[in-house]
C-alpha cells in the first residue's frame, strides 16, 4: 500500500485543484502594439512601461515593440506566432476584433489570443484646425455636400472607428469626402496642423495638448456624454446625428496558449497596476473611463461588443465575413 501512493504521488504531483506552479518573468518583456509612435496603445504602452517600472511590479525591464500595419494584422499574425511565449503580451484595442470580420485573408484575431485584461474605454472627438472655416460638424458636412471628394478626413486604418462613423454619416446625409489612412496618432495630427486634411478623428489624449495650445477645435465628440474637458462640444446624436457611440476598448492580451499560471500572473500584474494613484491620474487626464475586467467578465464582454459593432459595420454598408 505504502509503496503505491508512492508511486501516484510521483506520477502526479499536481492532484486535481492544487495551484500550479509559479511563473515571474525572468528577462525582459516585450509590450507589442499594432500602431507606429504617437499612436493610442503606442502612448498607453509606454505609459504602462514606465508605471510597472516605477511601482516595481514586474521584475524586469519592460520593451515597447511597434508592429504596426494591416489594422493591427501584422501584430495579431506576430502574438500568433509567439504562441506559448511567457515574455510576450500585447495592448489589444477594438481593431483587434473588427479586422477579422472585415478582412478574410486576417489569419488571426483577438479570439486567438488569452485575454489578460480590459484596462479603459475610450471616447473619441472629430477635430478641425483651429483656424478651419468648419465651426461645426453640420458646417463640414455642407460643404462636403457641395464638393463630393474634395475633402478629406484623417484616421488610423479602415477598420476603426473613425472610418465607420464616416460611412454612417455619408449613408445618412449624402456628403462625400476621402478618408486617409494613417499608421500613428503624431502623422494625423500633422496632417491636419499641416492643411493637408480637414478633419480628424482621435482620442482625446492624441489632440488635447493641441487643443490647449490654441492648434485644433474639436467640433463634436463621439460618445454618448459630453467628456468633462470638452463640456461646450456636442456630442453626435445632440449634433442631429444618430451614429452608434460604443467606445474603443483597450486591454491586453498574452499569446495563444499561454499556460494558465502565465496568464494568472499577468492578471494580477494588471489587477495590482490599476489600482495605483498613478493609474487613476491618467484616466482622468486622458479622459480615459476605467473599464478594468478580467477573466471570463473580460470574454463576455468582449462577444457583446463585437456583436454591437458587426451591426454598426453592416449600417455603415460594409460586407462582414466572419
Amino acid at each position: 500500500m505504502n509503496i503505491r501512493i508512492a508511486v501516484l504521488l510521483f506520477v502526479a504531483p499536481w492532484p486535481a485543484g492544487a495551484p500550479a506552479q509559479v511563473f515571474q518573468p525572468a528577462r525582459p518583456v516585450e509590450i507589442v502594439v499594432h500602431n507606429a509612435p504617437g499612436g493610442g496603445s503606442d502612448l498607453l504602452a509606454r505609459f504602462i512601461s514606465a508605471l510597472v517600472e516605477k511601482e516595481r511590479l514586474l521584475p524586469v525591464r519592460t520593451l515597447v515593440h511597434n508592429r504596426p500595419g494591416g489594422g493591427s494584422a501584422l501584430a495579431m499574425a506576430y502574438m500568433a506566432e509567439k504562441r506559448g511565449e511567457t515574455h510576450s503580451i500585447a495592448l489589444f484595442t477594438s481593431a483587434w476584433m473588427m479586422t477579422p470580420i472585415l478582412s478574410p485573408e486576417v489569419a488571426a484575431g483577438f479570439n486567438d489570443m488569452t485575454p489578460i485584461a480590459r484596462l479603459v474605454l475610450e471616447s473619441a472627438v472629430i477635430a478641425v484646425k483651429a483656424d478651419s472655416p468648419y465651426r461645426t460638424l453640420q458646417d463640414f458636412i455642407e460643404a462636403a455636400k457641395k464638393e463630393p471628394g474634395k475633402l478629406k478626413q484623417a484616421g488610423g486604418s479602415v477598420q476603426t472607428r473613425g472610418n465607420f462613423v464616416r460611412l454612417i454619416l455619408q449613408r445618412a446625409t449624402g456628403a462625400r469626402w476621402v478618408y486617409i489612412s494613417f499608421p500613428g496618432g503624431g502623422e494625423r495630427t500633422a496632417a491636419v496642423l499641416g492643411g493637408h486634411v480637414q478633419l480628424l478623428v482621435a482620442e482625446p489624449h492624441e489632440v488635447s495638448e493641441y487643443v490647449r495650445n490654441g492648434s485644433l477645435r474639436v467640433i463634436a465628440q463621439i460618445t454618448e456624454k459630453r467628456l468633462p474637458a470638452f463640456a461646450d462640444v456636442p456630442t453626435l446624436r445632440e449634433a442631429g446625428y444618430n451614429v452608434h457611440s460604443d467606445p474603443t476598448i483597450r486591454g491586453v492580451v498574452a499569446p495563444p496558449g499561454t499556460a494558465r499560471n502565465v496568464a494568472a500572473y499577468w492578471e494580477e500584474v494588471f489587477a495590482r497596476m490599476v489600482k495605483t494613484d498613478a493609474w487613476r491620474r491618467y484616466l482622468e487626464e486622458n479622459q480615459f473611463e476605467d473599464g478594468f475586467q478580467r477573466g471570463d467578465a473580460l470574454v463576455k464582454s468582449s462577444a457583446e461588443f463585437v456583436a454591437r459593432m458587426r451591426a454598426m459595420v453592416q449600417d455603415a454598408g460594409l460586407k462582414v465575413y466572419r
